[in-house]
C-alpha cells in the first residue's frame, strides 16, 4: 500500500493472467470473503479477499485508495472495488441474511474499529 494505491498479488497467476475487471463484488459468507469478479476469455474468475486482508481493505477505503491486482508484472485496476465494498459493508451491517459469523466479522473490522 502506498499513499493512494493498494496492490494485491496472487499465487494463481496462470488462472488470472489477462484478467478484465468487472467492477462487481459479491460475498461468500461461508468463506468469510468478499469476492471480486473478473473475466478471462469470457469466463468469470473469482478473486477472494479473505478476512486476512480486511484490515488493509479498511485502511484502503478510509484513505480512498485505488485498488490494483499485479499478475506477474501485469497490473490492472480493480475498478469500483472501493464503492462496491463500501456498499456491501453497509448492507451486511446488522443483516442476518449474510450469516452471524460474517456479520460479526464485518462489523468488528469495518464498523466498530
Amino acid at each position: 500500500m502506498t499513499e493512494n494505491t493498494m496492490i494485491f498479488t496472487t499465487n494463481e497467476q496462470e488462472i488470472v493472467k489477462g484478467i478484465v475487471p468487472t467492477g462487481q463484488l459479491i460475498v461468500d459468507s461461508d468463506q468469510l470473503s468478499f469476492v471480486y469478479l473478473g473475466e478471462v476469455e469470457e469466463e468469470y474468475v473469482y478473486l477472494y479477499l479473505s478476512e486476512t486482508c480486511w484490515e488493509d481493505l479498511r485502511a484502503g477505503i478510509h484513505n480512498n485508495v485505488q485498488f490494483f491486482l499485479d499478475v506477474d508484472g501485469e497490473v490492472v485496476e480493480l475498478i469500483e472495488l472501493n464503492e462496491e465494498l463500501t456498499y456491501l459493508i453497509s448492507n451486511i451491517e446488522g443483516n442476518g441474511n449474510y450469516g452471524e459469523q460474517m456479520v460479526e466479522k464485518v462489523e468488528s473490522i469495518f464498523i466498530n474499529s
